[in-house]
């Protein structure tokens, strides 16, 4: 019985920059690093185990040969992707499909997803939503590039959270840094990309309109969120959202506290502190930036420490 540790994956982003190296310690290819797969079973960054005995394999590897960590669980691949994302400059105006259209076109799962604002500089925004009323609005004023009135913006500041359901249309912006909790899914229609060129290519890059159009809801409807706060000895939760998909909380441990697994397996990112992990009376050191995967044969863990980490589990009634 033992925590899955896993190592990163970087992506190089048009829009990245150095903060996951300054911000958490992560050795970082370039100075444009916009995303950190800090947990992922997904074909195009799956992280690798970092510790113990099946140390080298990749979270996809062990969902397709050890089952018995995930409880036996059904699904082709392992459901749910953590990212830390660096918005040097905005991301791209995206929205991603849902798991019927993902389905049907790129023959991977649909894409909802939620952020923690970890960090956001003076004046950062967001991207959320849009301000069309119909189908037919929404295609004139893309078509017509009128961004100003059809984009909504919100002002943003850290210790935030906002859910993301596939069908919307949004983008970090600049100077943000988030935690991101997604479904495993790489599906991204882009919008609206600033005209920005790619150093590399010289090109822009390529937008995806038709199927943007296709799949965002309209008129945009903000969710409502269920936030809640509990205290025991040693350690504060916020649930932060209960989705289709997933359930995210954030976990303030001032202290020592022992908890049983909250699903049949539990993912953990520790977004600031530090402090120790014991399973099965072995302690793991947890530094900001470390991930982990609680597996089916760990019932209980203990925390020690002064730290914040976020945690989150499939939706059980979607997981099997």
């Amino acid at each position: 019985m033992e925590p899955l540790f896993m190592t990163p994956v970087f992506h190089h982003k048009i829009w990245g920059g150095s903060k996951l190296q300054s911000q958490f310690g992560f050795k970082i290819p370039d100075d444009q690093t916009g995303e950190a797969w800090i947990i992922s079973g997904h074909s195009h960054g799956p992280t690798a185990v970092a510790n113990g005995r099946f140390k080298g394999q990749t979270l996809a590897e062990l969902w397709q040969t050890h089952k018995e960590l995930f409880n036996n669980e059904a699904g082709a691949v392992f459901p749910l992707l953590i990212k830390i994302l660096d918005a040097k400059t905005d991301l791209s105006i995206q929205v991603h499909p849902d798991d019927a259209y993902a389905a049907e076109h790129e023959h991977e799962l649909g894409k909802t997803e939620c952020w923690y604002i970890l960090q956001a500089d003076p004046g950062a925004k967001l991207y959320y939503g849009h301000q069309a009323t119909t189908r037919d609005e929404l295609k004139t004023m893309i078509e017509a590039q009128d961004w100003s009135h059809l984009l909504r913006q919100i002002p943003v500041k850290a210790g935030e959270f906002y859910y993301v359901p596939s069908g919307t249309i949004h983008a970090l912006g600049q100077g943000i840094l988030a935690l991101e909790t997604q479904q495993s899914s790489d599906s991204t229609y882009r919008v609206y990309d600033f005209d920005r060129l790619d150093k590399k290519t010289g090109q822009k890059r390529a937008l995806h309109l038709k199927q943007a159009i296709d799949v965002t809801r309209v008129p945009h409807v903000d969710p409502v969120l269920d936030i809640a706060t509990t205290s025991e000895p040693g350690l504060t939760k916020t649930h932060l959202l209960s989705s289709p998909y997933f359930d995210v909380e954030k976990w303030r441990c001032t202290g020592s506290t022992t908890q049983r697994r909250q699903a049949d397996y539990q993912l953990f990112t520790v977004i600031d502190g530090n402090g120790t992990l014991t399973v099965d009376g072995h302690d793991y050191p947890l530094e900001k930036g470390a991930s982990f995967v609680i597996p089916y044969d760990v019932d209980q863990l203990a925390l020690t420490g002064s730290m914040v980490l976020i945690t989150s589990w499939p939706n059980q009634t979607q997981a099997k």
